[in-house]
């Protein structure tokens, strides 16, 4: 099947089948790396036990969302 024909047979999908048509599609372009996901899974780990361990504070995500966006504004 040609793009053109199966982009036209998409189409006529109900929409709950585009989006989960779309998302399969998404997700075979984003493939997650195993060592990344791993290294990220660690930090979220040592981040967690430095928390717990009280040496580490949390800042809200809305400050942290502020912040941000001011120091781009400059």
């Amino acid at each position: 099947m040609k793009t053109k024909e199966l982009k036209d047979a998409i189409s006529y999908l109900p929409i709950d089948q585009r989006i989960e048509i779309a998302d399969y599609v998404l997700e075979t372009l984003n493939r997650p790396d195993p060592e990344v996901e791993e290294a990220w899974l660690e930090e979220i780990q040592r981040r967690e036990k430095k928390y717990k361990e009280g040496k580490t504070t949390l800042i809200p995500g809305e400050k942290v969302i502020s912040t941000t966006r001011e120091r781009l504004a400059k």
